[in-house]
């Protein structure tokens, strides 16, 4: 399933960047991470989890902006499109700090990554090393609207298996940070990684996930090596059904979209 159904035209003639109450810089948050780590996991699962990298108040200060129409281009209605049961909503720019500064400092660690999965699978695409770069390139391909989004659950919400792709360009990692509180705020409502293998039977990953946990991973597909080099598996993902509260989660989205 590809996701970009019912948008609207981003706004014109704003600064990229609006402003949350300060935090903790979260460069020095994100660069602390063990990217070694990271990276392994990505190439033998798909994805990554950090322990919690947001704090209580910058996942609150985020689920608070949720009314506020002002702040999002486009808002939809999964049952609509038959994508699930919830909704979510599309920041508009300008991107609120936090949101911008994770898009602004995590890509820099992953483009690298996407580089050698690339590499590995003989793709020759090569993606910029600042995230400033990577944005020119997508508007020169007609690609101008912004794909952060907060995503929202009440009781018996779900999301069906789905990858994030909005145009030509699309880079191959993704975030998502979990802003309510599993246990607390809601039960049920894992996140989901589905991995097609060929000529083999599907595999699941599930992720309860914890307030202000990030998880790393793929877009689209991840490199497996094989006895003849490297193939490409591809990977969906999604939510389980809620069973009891409401949740919010934030996704990240690197390319923008037409």
């Amino acid at each position: 399933m590809t996701r970009g159904i019912g948008e609207r035209t981003a706004r014109t003639g704003a600064s990229p960047v609006a402003t949350l109450p300060p935090s903790d810089p979260i460069e020095t948050r994100l660069s602390a991470l063990d990217w070694d780590r990271i990276e392994a996991d990505l190439w033998a699962r798909g994805y990554a989890e950090t322990n919690p990298l947001l704090t209580r108040s910058e996942c609150d200060e985020l689920v608070a902006l949720y009314p506020d129409e002002q702040r999002f281009r486009s808002r939809i209605d999964m049952s609509r499109h038959r994508f699930g049961e919830g909704d979510y909503k599309y920041f508009a720019y300008p991107l609120p700090q936090l949101v911008q500064s994770l898009r602004a400092h995590a890509y820099p660690r992953l483009a690298p990554i996407a580089n050698r999965w690339n590499e590995a699978l003989g793709v020759g695409e090569r993606f910029p090393a600042t995230h400033a770069a990577f944005l020119t390139d997508c508007k020169a391909r007609g690609q101008a609207k912004p794909t952060p989004l907060l995503l929202h659950y009440e009781v018996g919400g779900y999301n069906c298996l789905h990858q994030d792709l909005y145009g030509e360009v699309a880079f191959p990692l993704q975030l998502l940070g979990f802003l309510s509180r599993p246990g607390t705020d809601y039960e049920g409502g894992e996140f989901l990684l589905v991995e097609q293998r060929p000529r083999a039977q599907s595999a699941a990953e599930v992720i309860a996930g914890a307030q202000g946990k990030l998880v790393f991973f793929t877009t689209r597909i991840r490199p497996v090596r094989g006895g003849r080099g490297y193939y490409r598996v591809n990977i969906r993902h999604g939510v389980s059904r809620v069973r009891r509260g409401t949740r919010y989660t934030l996704g990240v989205i690197f390319h923008d979209a037409k």
